[in-house]
């Protein structure tokens, strides 16, 4: 009965980040340079322990469903899948010494500021940087890819850190 709760969970999850970039994120734009791809909250606070396959299935999912709304011919869906691709690198590489547990999340109240914001940095610009570059398709203009990447990386990473700092718990389960 648990795995049909974490299931459910996890449904309602990926409904809420989808929804709210569909009828509010998608619609911020600053400068004409920055996007907020809130939809990428659902990837990046997953479960630590989620299989890498189902890592990959989901980050297609997700970003299939944005291809589906923005008619972006799988910009979306190619950029999403190497996401969840890298994020199990990036756990590896900032794994605490003393090593995850089975109940961690990515929550910043539980892994520190430091190891948050490395990582969101980490896997927020690759995902961007090849968005925007498939996007592109080329590096005609590669000032203004640079731009949307950093202005992109920094409007969503502050949006992902208010997110976790309003809705996500101070302290660990069972501590």
């Amino acid at each position: 009965m648990r795995g049909v709760g974490v299931i459910i969970l996890q449904l309602l999850r990926f409904a809420l980040y989808v929804g709210v970039h569909v009828l509010l994120a998608s619609k911020l734009v600053l400068f004409d340079l920055g996007w907020c791809f809130f939809y990428l909250g659902f990837l990046l606070f997953l479960p630590i322990s989620t299989p890498i396959v189902l890592q990959l299935v989901l980050s297609f999912v997700v970003g299939w469903t944005m291809d589906i709304f923005y008619d972006t011919g799988g910009v979306h869906a190619a950029a999403a899948v190497l996401l969840g691709y890298l994020r199990p690198w990036v756990l590896r590489l900032l794994t605490p010494r003393e090593g995850y547990e089975a109940a961690d999340s990515v929550n910043i109240h539980q892994m520190g500021w430091q190891w948050f914001v490395v990582y969101l940095s980490l896997l927020v610009v690759l995902h961007h940087a090849a968005f925007f570059l498939l996007e592109l398709g080329s590096f005609r203009v590669l000032g203004l890819t640079l731009g949307k990447i950093v202005v992109s990386t920094l409007f969503t990473g502050i949006t992902m850190l208010i997110i976790q700092l309003l809705l996500f718990p101070t302290r660990r389960s069972g501590r």
